[in-house]
């Protein structure tokens, strides 16, 4: 009688946004787990199959995880087979990419690595950081080496409201820091992903992932200075995108209030930083979509100069529809702007968030529901078109001064 081969036991280091769900995926696969958090309250909400943040199926997948005793969380490292490392690499001021949070989970768990170990950095890095994450360890475990443990990067491809089935579906790009190393890593891979899982170099496996956000960033930077030329030029950029589009070999992007998220408006910086005299182009596609946010302030700021005492509401502050992420927003960034210059009264809507953030509370701003916003509100800011607001319709908005950011308007009945 045969019996299945043994998964390899597992550490996940990082549970927030892809750790989580990776963490419990890998669980309610068989697999056994071990979370590990510098967050005391995040360990303690998870243990008690909870979940700290928003994304679609996962409080049920944390929950059946957690119950089954597959899944468990901690502040520190426990031995195991497989660490995967899913911890923030934002950056510093100066835009220089900050990898404090990765060498922390590095120089931590290298004390409970053992020879044979595989060691897989998901975290989106600039170039060479699998290699440095080599060295973390042969600093920290000199008796360590690519030669005795495998060290790889894959970095994640998956759309915040769609974690859980992307996870499994979408093709994954594995490089490792040698051919036994991305033999060990695509192999993990392959036992719960349904795409592709494609082998390479551990350098390209980052580049790739820099590419893919940056590909986006810069056609975003097109609708958005379409947008600018727009407006100069009355124009309606959404009807002109429209009819652009039905040429068939034409796909302009949406325009908004800038970009942002953990991943889209920062990872072409570590590009810029890695080659700054070869990346014109994408330090100029940056320069516009940061620059975007202060141009809807100034669409703001017009209409509340006609008014005397205006109640502005700003409706949206993640940075994209449907979530609760609030990294990088601009529409908080926007929303922030105009209670810091007191151009008005202002509210602020977000359906996905349980409270208003610390700084929009010091700032003054009020926190209330898309239904009281509109009954008190003379100017509505569209800034992330949420289900929720897609209620509305055009007869509730008519009366408002409204500043479109997002194209959230023109989709009303």
């Amino acid at each position: 009688m045969s019996t299945a081969p043994k998964r390899p036991t597992v550490n996940v280091l990082g549970l927030g946004y892809i750790g989580l769900p990776t963490a419990s995926l890998l669980a309610t696969r068989g697999y056994q787990v071990h979370g590990v958090d510098v967050s005391p309250d995040v360990v303690a909400t998870i243990n008690q199959g909870d979940i700290h943040i928003v994304e679609p199926e996962l409080d049920v997948l944390v929950r059946s995880a957690v119950h089954s005793g597959q899944l468990t969380a901690a502040t520190e490292p426990a031995p195991a087979d497989v660490f995967l490392i899913a911890v923030p690499t934002p950056f510093k001021d100066g835009k220089q990419p900050d990898l404090s949070y990765v060498e922390a989970a590095t120089r931590s768990m290298a004390q409970v690595l053992e020879p044979g170990n595989l060691v897989i950095l998901e975290s989106t890095s600039p170039v060479g950081t699998t290699e440095r994450v080599a060295e973390w360890i042969a600093a920290a475990r000199p008796d360590l080496s690519p030669d005795t443990i495998h060290i790889a990067h894959c970095p994640e491809r998956v759309l915040p409201g769609r974690i859980i089935q992307e996870l499994v579906d979408n093709d994954r790009v594995v490089g490792g820091l040698n051919d036994a190393a991305t033999e060990a890593a695509t192999d993990f891979y392959r036992a719960f992903v349904s795409g592709e899982v494609l082998p390479t170099t551990a350098r390209t496996a980052e580049m790739a992932k820099l590419t893919e956000n940056t590909f986006r960033d810069v056609n975003i930077a097109l609708a958005n200075e379409l947008s600018l030329i727009c407006d100069r030029l009355d124009i309606d950029v959404w009807r002109l995108i429209e009819l652009a589009n039905r040429h068939p070999r034409v796909n302009v992007l949406q325009p908004g209030p800038g970009v942002g998220g953990h991943c889209i408006a920062v990872d072409p910086w570590f590009i810029i930083d890695s080659a700054p005299e070869q990346s014109q182009l994408i330090r100029t596609a940056r320069t516009v979509n940061d620059a975007k946010p202060d141009h809807v302030v100034a669409q703001v700021i017009s209409r509340a100069e006609r008014l005397r005492d205006p109640v502005i509401a700003c409706l949206g502050l993640a940075y994209k529809p449907d979530v609760d992420d609030l990294r990088e927003s601009p529409a908080l960034r926007i929303t922030e702007s105009l209670a810091e210059r007191g151009v008005g009264r202002i509210l602020a809507v977000e359906p996905y968030a349980e409270s208003m953030p610390h700084r929009l509370k010091e700032l003054g701003a009020e926190w209330t529901n898309l239904q009281d916003a509109m009954q008190e509100a003379d100017i509505l800011v569209a800034l992330v078109a949420h289900r929720p607001f897609r209620n509305l319709s055009a007869a509730q908005v008519q009366a408002k001064m409204v500043v479109d950011a997002c194209g959230l308007l023109k989709q009303l009945g």
